[in-house]
């Protein structure tokens, strides 16, 4: 097994700190979590930066903030935002953070831009025009039929074949398994540059699985607080500590 590429995703859009207290919001806290789980084995970052009431924002200058305070603590990590709209934003606004933002990678879900398809190929030819690598987000199967339409009619450049699968969903009591990742490598056989997520007790397991079959692995309490066992991580690191450690076992 060649070493995927470990993100964490250490927040999220949904999650506060009444659901564990080591989760971070402010940039300086996600900067303290973004060396610790650097040091831990992690190799990049997915952020996700809050208001001052803690809701979800895109706001460009919270991002840019975020993003100079992670690149402070740990430069050679890598660093992607996310343009997740949760129900609140257009897409004329993802448009909008990914043009001041202008990133060097973000991650974009499919079925948030197709809303609007009007504008699903500025956005796409954006993030071309800056450099910005994009990583797909995919939920099942139809989003990956729609990717694969909008590549064929070139509204998302063949180059753009990053891809995200996210096994589950965001919901209370969800346990993904490792078999969940079956439909979206069936789907889409001939993915190269792929990575997983998953959500509940056996994140892990899933990741492993994952790692097993080629992917790179997103981990974090975006996706999951929890061990194998029920039991809540003590932070975002010892839940990348723990991948790592399950990882080298199974290699060695």
């Amino acid at each position: 097994m060649c070493k995927p590429l470990i993100m964490v995703a250490p927040n999220g859009a949904r999650r506060s700190k009444a659901d564990h207290p080591a989760l971070p919001v402010t940039p300086d806290e996600i900067a303290e979590t973004a060396k610790a789980c650097f040091a831990a084995g992690a190799d990049a970052l997915h952020l996700h930066v809050r208001d001052d009431d803690g809701a979800h924002s895109l706001d460009s200058g919270r991002y840019r903030e975020a993003m100079t305070e992670v690149a402070r603590a740990v430069p050679n990590m890598r660093l992607q935002i996310t343009t997740e709209a949760v129900g609140i934003y257009s897409v004329a606004q993802q448009l909008t953070c990914l043009n001041e933002v202008a990133p060097n990678w973000a991650s974009v879900s499919v079925r948030e831009i197709a809303r609007d398809p009007e504008l699903a190929s500025r956005v796409y030819a954006t993030c071309a025009d800056m450099g910005c690598e994009v990583q797909h987000i995919l939920y099942d199967s139809d989003d990956i039929d729609l990717l694969q339409r909008w590549w064929a009619d070139e509204t998302v450049p063949a180059k753009q074949d990053s891809v995200l699968f996210v096994l589950g969903r965001y919901s209370a009591g969800q346990v993904s398994k490792p078999s969940d990742l079956n439909p979206f490598l069936v789907a889409l056989p001939n993915a190269k540059n792929w990575m997983l997520c998953a959500f509940g007790p056996q994140e892990h397991a899933c990741l492993v699985d994952g790692a097993g079959r080629g992917g790179n692995l997103r981990v974090g309490f975006e996706n999951s607080l929890v061990s194998a066992t029920g039991y809540q991580h003590a932070n975002n690191a010892a839940s990348v500590a723990a991948l790592v450690t399950t990882l080298k076992r199974n290699k060695g």
